[in-house]
C-alpha cells in the first residue's frame, strides 16, 4: 500500500530535490507545506523532468511555520512519514536579524512537531545542520550527540529545534529521528550559496572570494573547509532512515570534506578555466560568527547500511554542467 509523506519546505532547494527523489523512487503521495519565502520557489518543482507525469501525487499547502497550523486543515489525512526540513538557513541573514530564525526554526519547529504528533506519523525526521556542533579543530569530525556549541544565530536556532524534537520523542514517545547534514549543493540552488555562486562568478570572469585565516603579515595560514553533499544523496539518506532508522536516534548524513579552495578549483577545472581568480579574505574581518572548519563523522549511518549513490566528483560535475546549460537558474 502506498505511503504518504508530509514534507515541509518542499519548494526550497533541498526540499524539491527530496520530492524529486521520492517521486522517482517510490509510489508515495506527498503533501508539502511551505510559506514561499525568498528561499522557496515553486518553479523548482515545475522544472523537474518528472513533474508533468507525477505532479498528481503532490499536494501543496501554503503555511507560515511561525503560526500554528490546525490539523483539521488536513481533514482525515494520516501521515505515514513526516520530514521537517523547512527553515531559515542563511548565516549572514541570521547575523543581520536573528529574530526570524528563532521564530521559524524554534517556534516553527514546535508547530510542525505538534502537527506530526496530531497526524500520528509513524516516523518523523527533523533535519538539522552540522553547524550546531560549532567548529571542528585539528581535523576532528563531530559524532552524533556531542555537545552543541553554535557560533551564530542560525546554528543556535537549529540547536533549539533539535532540543524540541528530542523532547517530543522523550515526552510523548513520538517516533522522531534527528539528522545533521552539511553544505548541500546541486541543481537550482540560489547563488547566495557557495557552489552556484562560484559557478556564476567564474562564468562572469569575476573573483571568487574564499574565507581564510591570515597571520600578522597577511599570509594565508588556513583555508576554510566544509563537508559537501549533493542534495539527491541527502534525499536518498532520508528515505533510507524513514525505513531503517531508529526513533530517538541521531544520524549524521555526510558527504566529502574539502576546502573552499579545492571546491572552487574543481569547479574551474570542470568549466575549463585554467587559472581562476581567487580572492582570499580573512574570515574574522569578513563575517562575525564564522567557523573555519566544519565536519561530521558518518560512520553511524554507514554501519546501518547507507551509502551515497553518487560520488562527490560525479555530483559536482553534474551540477556545474547542468547550471551552465540552464543559466536562468544562475540569474544571468
Amino acid at each position: 500500500m502506498s505511503k504518504h509523506l508530509v514534507l515541509t519546505g518542499g519548494a526550497g532547494f533541498i526540499g524539491h530535490h527530496t520530492i524529486e527523489h521520492v517521486l522517482k523512487n517510490t509510489d508515495w503521495t506527498i503533501t508539502t507545506i511551505d510559506r514561499l519565502s525568498y528561499a522557496g520557489n515553486l518553479n523548482r518543482l515545475t522544472d523537474l523532468d518528472c513533474w508533468e507525469a507525477e505532479k498528481g501525487r503532490v499536494r501543496f499547502v501554503y503555511h507560515d511555520f511561525r503560526a500554528e497550523i490546525m490539523p483539521n486543515r488536513f481533514r482525515a489525512m494520516k501521515a505515514d512519514f513526516f520530514i521537517h526540513m523547512g527553515a531559515e538557513s542563511h548565516v549572514d541573514r541570521s547575523i543581520t536579524d536573528p529574530l526570524p530564525f528563532a521564530e521559524s526554526n524554534v517556534v516553527g519547529t514546535v508547530h510542525m512537531l505538534n502537527l506530526a504528533h496530531a497526524l500520528q506519523a509513524e516516523r518523523t525526521i527533523y533535519v538539522s545542520t552540522d553547524e550546531v556542533y560549532g567548529a571542528t579543530v585539528g581535523g576532528k569530525l563531530h559524532k552524533e550527540g556531542e555537545p552543541h556549541r553554535p557560533s551564530n544565530p542560525y546554528s543556535a536556532s537549529k540547536s533549539g529545534g533539535e532540543a524540541f524534537a528530542y523532547s517530543f520523542w522523550n515526552t510523548y514517545k513520538d517516533p522522531i529521528m534527528i539528522t545533521n547534514t552539511m553544505n548541500n549543493f546541486g541543481e537550482r540552488q540560489d547563488t547566495e550559496k557557495f557552489v552556484p555562486g562560484t559557478i556564476l562568478k567564474l562564468w562572469n570572469d569575476e573573483p571568487v572570494v574564499l574565507h581564510v585565516k591570515k597571520d600578522a603579515d597577511g599570509a594565508v595560514v588556513d583555508i576554510s573547509s566544509r563537508c559537501w553533499l549533493h542534495a539527491r544523496n541527502h534525499a536518498d539518506a532520508l528515505l533510507f532512515l524513514l525505513e531503517n532508522g531508529i526513533p530517538g536516534e541521531r544520524y549524521n548524513i555526510v558527504g566529502v570534506r574539502a576546502s573552499v579552495e579545492e571546491v572552487a578549483n574543481r569547479i574551474a577545472t570542470i568549466m575549463n578555466i585554467p587559472d581562476p581568480d581567487l580572492t582570499y579574505i580573512d574570515f574574522h574581518s569578513f563575517r562575525p560568527g564564522h567557523d573555519m572548519h566544519y565536519g561530521l563523522d558518518g560512520s553511524k549511518l554507514a554501519k546501518l547500511g547507507w551509502k551515497a549513490p553518487f560520488s562527490f566528483e560525479e555530483s559536482l560535475e553534474k551540477t556545474v554542467n547542468w547550471s551552465l546549460e540552464n543559466k536562468e537558474w544562475l540569474r544571468v
